[in-house]
């Protein structure tokens, strides 16, 4: 922490999250399930109106691939990432006509795409990418798109990601770099002083307090892929789970307390990084 002002930022941000965490748990449980069973409605031109949307994308998964699919923590995640934002910031985001956040989802092969200038990929240890969805995604970060990807765990299913998006950036040109505690992205509205790791709501409670999911993912990671000027095009936070403090802040409270301030603070933060850079 820098100092006094620093110091007191987490505890205003608590106080702001719980403050309405009870509104966000009805709304939540209200959207929960909603498109279970029906076509997924993805992203249209009418979709976008200036404001910010939360881009989520749709990806297959590889048949030797780990862990979940692309819908793990949609779409309370991104509806109550997106409440927070509006809430802690002044950034406008969009609204539905019901009054509720226009959270999006697309394929990499969408034209959309390039309307959202940060998109969300979850549980990528199992995500597979075609030649066209690779060279689409390329476009996208190399005209100054910002790709944040989440919730995997363990180096067998870091291998499937890196085997993916090494088809979009190689390695040659784009090393990763492990995000130091003075980077930019740690203290561009809340001040982050340590990498948290993030458990699942389920895991931290079969856990019984533990945060790492595998025997392989003691360590967390923020890391990033930036491109020749040092704008980072891709985040990526291994072993933590920051989509499921976003999704389960209401679910329990000393999970929110423990984990979702701390996520809170670290999106809050990557969001108007990449709106900013």
């Amino acid at each position: 922490m820098k100092g006094s002002a620093d110091n007191r930022r987490p505890l205003r941000l608590a106080a702001a999250l719980a403050a309405s965490v009870l509104l966000v748990s009805i709304v939540g449980h209200a959207q929960r399930g909603r498109s279970r069973g029906y076509e997924l409605p993805l992203a249209t031109p009418e979709s976008f109106d200036g404001a910010f949307n939360f881009c989520r994308v749709v990806f297959r998964q590889a048949v030797n691939g780990d862990g979940g699919n692309w819908s793990v923590d949609y779409p309370r995640a991104d509806q109550n990432l997106s409440i927070r934002l509006s809430e802690l910031t002044k950034t406008p985001i969009s609204l539905t006509s019901r009054g509720e956040p226009n959270h999006l989802l697309l394929r990499l092969t969408d034209p959309e795409l390039f309307r959202c200038p940060f998109i969300m990929m979850t549980e990528v240890g199992s995500i597979y990418l075609d030649e066209r969805e690779t060279s689409q995604l390329r476009d996208y970060l190399l005209k100054g798109g910002f790709l944040w990807v989440d919730d995997f765990w363990g180096e067998y299913a870091w291998a499937i990601w890196d085997s993916q998006i090494r088809k979009v950036l190689p390695s040659g040109t784009y090393p990763y770099q492990d995000l130091p505690l003075d980077h930019p992205i740690f203290h561009q509205v809340f001040t982050v002083s340590r990498v948290p790791q993030i458990p699942s709501i389920g895991a931290w409670m079969s856990l019984r307090g533990g945060t790492s999911e595998r025997v392989d993912s003691k360590v967390p990671h923020i890391r990033a892929l930036t491109d020749d000027r040092g704008r980072i095009m891709v985040l990526i936070s291994h072993n933590t789970d920051f989509g499921d403090s976003f999704e389960e802040e209401a679910t329990n409270h000393e999970y929110f307390l423990k984990f979702s301030v701390q996520g809170y603070a670290f999106g809050i933060n990557a969001l108007v990084h990449a709106m900013t850079h």
